[in-house]
């Protein structure tokens, strides 16, 4: 007689692992990594290390916290503003003047422009207007300059700064230029005599120029001369 045949093991078993009679079979666990061993390229549980993005490159914090941004902005604020002092010196200076003459009427006094046809209030606002003009570009390439980035606080610093400086310049011009009571002036230097008309500044839109100018300015030079973020991992130029 022949004996019957032994069956084979069961798939993905072992025969040394066989169950006795009666024994439940236990699941197979997967292998796990030994700690200090380099994993086998292709491997499934091998994780991109911590910090890295979806492309497995580690990108570092971009440019200075948000703190040490409006700190540097209100110091931008600051030195940009106290220019101002500058530009209403320049605009003392440089600014034409405006010829008056007083004369009595009756038992009044009468204070008249010299030359009707005279042009001297608009270079006034003019020379205001150019000088602010080039604060601007002035400040803005010396702050990129000094920073070499962008960014929102160093952007409203800069307007900020140039509007409160466009503003001190004129209450000084105004302060330091010729007497405001035009009727003590002409009855100070006499009846038909020529003085100096206050300074004033006309055309108050003139005081934009400065903070308009800077904002232009160092968005140019920023988007020419800024640096450029870098390109995704794993991505090359089209050829």
């Amino acid at each position: 007689m022949t004996s019957p045949l032994t069956p084979p093991p069961p798939p993905h078993r072992r025969p040394s692992q066989a169950s006795r009679p009666g024994e439940a079979a236990q699941p197979q666990q997967p292998p796990q990594p030994v700690p200090g061993a380099q994993p086998a390229h292709g491997q499934a549980w091998q994780m991109p290390a911590a910090g890295a993005g979806a492309t497995g490159t580690a990108y570092g914090q971009d440019g200075p916290g948000m703190k040490t941004e409006v700190r540097e902005a209100s110091v931008i604020t600051v030195a940009v503003a106290l220019g101002g002092v500058l530009l209403g010196l320049l605009w003392l200076w440089l600014a034409p003047r405006v010829p008056l003459v007083g004369d009595v009427t009756g038992n009044s006094w009468v204070v008249y422009l010299k030359d009707s046809e005279g042009e001297q209030a608009i270079g006034v606002d003019g020379t205001f207007t150019l000088l602010a003009l080039a604060f601007g570009v002035l400040s803005a390439v010396a702050v990129f300059l000094l920073r070499r980035r962008g960014g929102v606080p160093l952007v409203v610093a800069l307007g900020v700064g140039g509007l409160l400086g466009s503003l001190l310049a004129w209450r000084l011009g105004v302060w330091l230029g010729p007497q405001q009571d035009v009727i003590a002036h002409a009855k100070a230097v006499g009846k038909g005599a020529t003085f100096s008309a206050p300074l004033k500044l006309g055309a108050k839109g003139a005081l934009l120029a400065w903070p308009v100018a800077a904002l232009v300015v160092h968005l140019g030079i920023t988007a020419l001369f800024g640096p450029r973020d870098p390109e995704p991992y794993g991505e090359s130029p089209a050829a």
